[in-house]
């Protein structure tokens, strides 16, 4: 009896430690995106953002990604989301980066939260750290920053296309690709 409830108790309590480290995950992704130059204008002038804390991508030829974020609408957390990622072309390595993609009006945020929203091969992102790759979209433009890490993030240029602006941080990792590659989300509200 006693070994069944010291075996909950340990369960619970890495539960509840689990809860804090993901919470302090967003907290972090969203204090980089705050404090790097222009993604930081965003929080305060769009309708909302779904925020990847930790995206995981690898290929050698064909390639993939995933990660797991949420949506907030007016500061609140409003569901969960999740990217998938299948890219094709000359690749090779791995890498980990966080996304944020905010959306400027309610019907974007209706076009993402439909169930399976999904970037084309042609969508761009603003990388904004040095060890980022630029993203260039033959859709709409280009562009991309550059700084010395995480920590010190900035951007250059970036606007929304299609009523959504993406901005990218890469974390750690090497990839090398030359792809084309689409994001596919699915959304879950609370």
């Amino acid at each position: 009896m006693q070994i069944k409830f010291s075996s909950l108790m340990l369960a619970f309590s890495l539960a509840v430690t689990s809860l804090f480290a993901q919470a302090d995950q967003y907290s972090e992704a969203k204090q980089v995106f705050e404090q790097a130059g222009e993604s930081g204008g965003f929080f305060a002038n769009s309708y909302g953002y779904a925020l990847f804390p930790n995206i995981g991508k690898g290929g050698i030829g064909i390639g993939g990604a995933y990660g797991d974020g949420r949506v907030y609408v007016g500061g609140k957390h409003v569901g969960d989301t999740s990217m998938t990622q299948l890219s094709i072309g000359l690749q090779l390595g791995g890498q980990v980066y966080s996304q944020i993609i905010f959306f400027q009006d309610q019907r974007a945020f209706d076009d993402f939260s439909s169930g399976n929203f999904e970037f084309s091969a042609q969508a761009a992102a603003v990388a904004i750290t040095a060890a980022a790759s630029a993203q260039s979209s033959t859709g709409g433009g280009s562009s991309a920053g550059a700084s010395g890490g995480q920590n010190d993030a900035s951007t250059v240029t970036a606007g929304y296309n299609k009523g959504m602006a993406v901005f990218t941080v890469a974390k750690g990792g090497l990839m090398y690709e030359a792809s084309v590659a689409g994001q596919k989300f699915s959304y879950k509200a609370l």
